[in-house]
């Protein structure tokens, strides 16, 4: 081809990238607050359609099932199909499923259109980040761009927050499912500025024995997470659900060693820092889910906040995000081995979820919540950023929208898994102190009962990230980025791809 590119254009790089950065981070932005987004709802939506309190938690199951378990399918359906087609898909499907719930006049038409948004979001997720990775391949724009990406994947959940507050006390609980509607148009009139597509070699043959195994072991270890906010740990339901995920996701990864065509290719993950950059962002949600879902209740139930107040009260962790990933990590991407980044990162979070173990009834949200905040949304600046830009680094165009997957399933179990483990840490501590406190059935005991529960859980998840930064400090073993021999001086790659 011999179609003149702008001088400042890398060869091979996409003319209209940053406007593509505008359209993919549109995308990624509408998942991340749906994830947020309808916890604020859902009181309202409780009420509105008569949900009882024992199946309220489908309504966000629903979403994290299929989501977390089509993930995989999804990045292989973009590889094969092409990421742009895939990416379109994935939008309509998504804000048709959004106007479905908007409109559900009952508990069964919102589940279902919650698991279409889960079901597009898989297709949607990966082919994002896949068209991310093929848009950006100089170091330093690479850096840039994912450094946003970064902070949006970081930082999106606590503007959900902010939104779904707004929408839910000054609109309606139904607005929070519609406003995913002007977004997706908004990112589909710009497909032309996305990179065109490239599939997979050969004729597109799923692995259906993979697909199968896949679906089926992440649903069971989803579910049974889910399950044991309810039912807890030691019940035959959740103990044999993640018994059997288990041994289907072994199975899976024993039929993927095998066959020509796999669902994962061993090389995505084999590499050790793709596979570190996996581990850092599962393991880093689980800080991230710890702060929104226990502050959330601390700052409602505890200090009396209203949802707008409390969504709110997240955006300085928002803006410590976008300061970590977009301020420093993309500056530092270029120059610095990633685990120089995602170790210290991984390790701030973990100091400011300690940060909050102290908190009591009385504590004040500028000396006890605000430093939190800021310690978290900066060290989650600092993982998301680098993580997301090694998690697709040196695979092949043929495995980027699998890779992309990948990650975005990372983040779902952890969240999922993470969830779950620290609720029933809660409110076991909660019962607790409840049953030592029986003589005292006051309104500021079952406060502190509260305050009691979130504390214990911010200790486990605190040593959580500390256990992540330990792990991803010894298998992460990148080099500094380097410079090619008479490339452009402003044109690092990895050493380990140079």
């Amino acid at each position: 081809m011999s179609q003149s590119q702008p001088s400042d254009v890398p060869p091979g790089a996409n003319p209209r990238r940053w406007l593509a950065l505008v359209v993919i981070g549109l995308a990624q932005l509408m998942i991340v607050l749906d994830i947020t987004i309808v916890n604020i709802a859902l009181p309202s939506a409780q009420k509105d359609l008569g949900i009882s309190d024992g199946d309220r938690q489908w309504v966000i199951t629903a979403y994290t099932l299929a989501f977390g378990s089509l993930l995989l399918l999804g990045g292989r359906i973009a590889d094969y199909t092409g990421r742009r087609r895939t990416f379109l898909i994935g939008l309509a499907g998504f804000a048709g499923a959004s106007a479905l719930g908007g409109t559900a006049p009952g508990f069964e038409v919102l589940l279902s259109a919650r698991a279409l948004q889960g079901a597009f979001a898989a297709l949607l997720a990966p082919s994002a980040l896949s068209l991310l990775a093929v848009s950006f391949t100089e170091a330093r724009e690479r850096a840039k761009a994912f450094g946003i990406f970064g902070a949006i994947a970081a930082g999106g959940g606590a503007i959900g927050l902010v939104v779904g507050g707004l929408l839910t006390e000054y609109l309606d609980w139904r607005w929070c499912l519609y406003v995913n509607v002007p977004i997706a148009v908004v990112a589909a009139l710009g497909w032309s500025v996305l990179p065109g597509d490239a599939r997979a070699e050969g004729r597109a043959r799923f692995d259906i024995p993979g697909v199968l195994l896949a679906v089926c072991g992440l649903v069971a270890v989803v579910y049974g997470c889910s399950e044991a906010e309810s039912e807890g740990w030691g019940s035959r339901l959740v103990t044999g659900l993640l018994i059997l995920g288990a041994v289907l996701l072994f199975a899976f990864v024993m039929v993927e060693r095998s066959v020509a065509r796999p669902l994962l290719p061993p090389r995505v993950i084999g590499d050790r820092t793709r596979g570190s950059a996996y581990l850092a962002v599962g393991l880093s949600v689980v800080g991230m889910f710890a702060m929104f879902l226990f502050l959330t209740y601390y700052m409602q139930l505890v200090k009396g906040y209203s949802a707008l107040l409390t969504g709110v009260a997240f955006l300085p962790m928002t803006g410590a995000v976008l300061v970590g990933a977009g301020g420093v990590a993309s500056r530092l991407i270029p120059k610095v081995p990633p685990r120089l980044l995602v170790v210290p990162g991984l390790l701030i979070t973990a100091t400011g979820v300690a940060l909050l173990v102290p908190l009591d009834v009385d504590s004040s949200y500028a000396a006890g919540v605000l430093p939190a905040e800021l310690l978290v949304g900066f060290g989650m600046g600092l993982v998301m950023a680098p993580s997301m830009n090694y998690a697709t680094h040196g695979v092949g165009e043929g495995d980027a929208g699998v890779a992309s997957a990948t990650v975005n399933t990372a983040q779902q179990i952890g969240g999922s898994i993470g969830t779950a483990m620290l609720n029933t840490i809660a409110t076991s501590a909660t019962s607790d102190y409840m049953a030592s406190h029986a003589g005292l059935p006051t309104r500021r005991t079952a406060k502190a009962g509260l305050v009691e529960g979130f504390s214990d859980a911010f200790v486990v998840s605190s040593s959580i990230l500390v256990g992540a930064a330990v792990v991803v400090a010894l298998l992460m073993n990148t080099p500094r980025p380097v410079r090619k021999p008479g490339a452009d001086s402003g044109t690092p790659v990895p050493a380990h791809l140079g």
